[in-house]
Order: C-alpha cells, then structure tokens, then sequence
C-alpha cells in the first residue's frame, strides 16, 4: 500500500483503469510503443497538467512496483505546468482600486502598506 492515502489509491486505480479502457486489453499486456496514452490525454480539452501527471505517475507505478517493468516507466513523461503571467495594473488602476485619488483617505492596515510601497516606488504628487 506504500502508505498513500485513500485518494491516492483511489486515483491510481481510476488512472490504470482509464488507461485499461484506451488499450482495449489488459493494461499487464501493454507494450512500450502503447504508452502514447499520456499524448493522447495532452490533445483532450480540459485536460491539465496535473491531470496528466496524475496519469503518468499512476502508470509509473503501476508498471515500476505492480508489474516490475520498468523500461515500459521509461516512456511516460511529465508534461510541465505553464507558467501563468501576472496581472500588471497601471497606477491609476491601483490608485483606483485603493481608494480614488492621488492620496486617499486609507483605511486598514493592508491599504496602507500597499500606499507605503506604491510612494516607494514611484513619486506621488
């Protein structure tokens, strides 16, 4: 059981499975030229990363330590999370959102810091 929690195994069983149902046969069966199964699941929409890396760690076990053959492991692959962009705002769409004006009456705690930072980075007339 290698102490994962439930979930985990529940998720492994529910990977292999899928896995089993895209095969046709046996997933014990598989050769390494049937793991197209990970690029497979890259070209369904709604389909993440994690989601396919769940897949493939699922797969990675199930033939390294159920099965004992690891060169079928060797040709799954992890896919990389896309790293997200961050939201840039201009000034006046942070001085907007704090409170209005060039210099507004700030409230709390949070507001003032973010005020503090903003003076600390560009001058405020």
């Amino acid at each position: 059981m290698r102490n994962f929690v439930e979930k985990t195994h529940n998720d492994y069983i529910r990977h292999v499975r899928t896995f089993t149902t895209f095969l046709g046969r046996a997933p014990d069966t598989a050769a390494p030229e049937d793991l197209a199964f990970s690029s497979l699941l890259r070209r369904r929409p709604g389909v993440g990363a994690s989601g396919i890396n769940g897949s493939v760690a699922a797969l990675r076990f199930f033939f390294t330590v159920t099965l004992d053959r690891p060169e079928n492991a060797r040709h799954l692959t992890l896919v990389r999370e896309p790293r997200k962009i961050r939201v840039i705002l201009a000034w006046k769409e942070i001085a907007t959102a704090v409170g209005g004006g060039s210099r507004p009456k700030v409230q709390g705690r949070a507001e003032r810091r973010l005020w503090r930072r903003l003076r600390s980075l560009k001058s405020w007339r």
